[in-house]
């Protein structure tokens, strides 16, 4: 998976990294993937909570370069 946009939320504490998530969708095209990456323990159930409710696509989880956890999303509108 190579994401068009990668967040690099890993010192942001709950609810930061599905702010910026949110914040950022638009930077992507329809069809493309957005990553966030994201220490916070959270976010592995907030990412996936948040596709459902706002219409995306919870791609899966995998990890960044460092190991960090990394949470990607389609965006389908």
């Amino acid at each position: 998976m190579t994401p068009a946009v990668e967040l690099d939320c890993r010192e942001l504490p709950c609810p930061r990294p599905i702010i910026e998530l949110g914040r950022h969708l638009a930077d992507v095209g329809v069809g493309e993937l957005l990553a966030v990456v994201a220490h916070d323990p959270a976010a592995r159930h907030d990412v996936p909570a948040w596709c459902r409710m706002r219409g995306q696509e919870y791609v899966g989880e995998d990890t960044a370069d460092d190991g960090a956890p990394r949470f990607v999303v389609r965006r389908l509108s």
